[in-house]
Parts: C-alpha cells; sequence; structure tokens
C-alpha cells in the first residue's frame, strides 16, 4: 500500500513537471526581440544585454556611431538619454532599465513611448560595482510628448 502510494506520488510530481516545462518554454518564447543600439565601445552596454539574456531576452545588438540618431529617430526625448537606446515591441527603452520592468510594461502596455533610466546609475543593471555601491534611481514610464512619471523607484545601498 505505502509502496503503490509513493509509486503514485512520483508519477504525480513527475506529470506536474512535464507539464510546467511546456509552459516556462512557451512563456519565454512569447518574449520580443529587444534591438540595443549602442556604442561599439562601450562595455556597460554589452553588460545590459547580458542581463536581459539572463532574464530570458532574445537581443540584437546593433553598433552605431552616434545613439543620438537613433533616440531622435525613435522619438525619445534627448533628455532622457543614456549610453544606449532599445526599441521592444512598440516601446522605446533608454538606458539600464531593468529586465523586470521591461516585462512589466510588455505584460501592462500601458500608452507611453517606452521606458528610461537616465544617467547611467551605479548599480542599475550592466552599470554594477565590485563594492556592491546601488545609488537610487527611478525608472520612467516616458510618454510619447516628453512628459515622464516614475514607473519605479530602486533604492541605493552602499
Amino acid at each position: 500500500m505505502i509502496s503503490q502510494r509513493r509509486t503514485l506520488l512520483q508519477f504525480l510530481a513527475a506529470s506536474a513537471t512535464v507539464v510546467a516545462i511546456p509552459a516556462f518554454a512557451q512563456k519565454a518564447a512569447s518574449l520580443p526581440v529587444i534591438d540595443v543600439y549602442k556604442s561599439p565601445s562601450c562595455g556597460c552596454c554589452g553588460a545590459w544585454i547580458e542581463h536581459l539574456q539572463k532574464n530570458g531576452f532574445t537581443v540584437r545588438a546593433h553598433n552605431v556611431d552616434d545613439t543620438s540618431t537613433m533616440r531622435q529617430k525613435l522619438r525619445m526625448p534627448e533628455k532622457f538619454g543614456s549610453c544606449h537606446t532599445a526599441k521592444v515591441g512598440n516601446y522605446v527603452l533608454e538606458g539600464h532599465v531593468p529586465a523586470s520592468e521591461v516585462k512589466r510594461l510588455l505584460a501592462e502596455r500601458p500608452a507611453a513611448l517606452g521606458l528610461a533610466v537616465p544617467a547611467m546609475p551605479v548599480g542599475s543593471p550592466g552599470m554594477e560595482v565590485a563594492s556592491g555601491r546601488v545609488d537610487p534611481y527611478d525608472v520612467l514610464l516616458v510618454q510619447a510628448d516628453g512628459k515622464s512619471s516614475v514607473y519605479r523607484s530602486y533604492k541605493g545601498r552602499s
């Protein structure tokens, strides 16, 4: 009786795992590609791309001579400028936006131009330092008219 119960429980656990794997794979596959426009010599842009990839995104990196040209083309106001500009679906991403906020943006689909993390804050994804220092920063939701609001605040730590 105990042996049959144990076998049944093992079967149920294995079945749940088999069902969960395709659901997880489908969710990861449903993330859109992110096109990143960056300077060819920028190391922190590469670190941000790795952060996105570790969080399930496929990224296409495009080296450009002048990221401000891409910002202008994608209508991201220069006041939000950072070291790279990206496009995901119908949204623009400027700077070191955490992957969790990109996923939230794609799930909530607000009427907006996109997200920005201006000024390359220390500790944001791609801007990590060995000391573990994290400066406080805001992820901004940028509207098509150039206005913004705080989408999420990140607290600092030293």
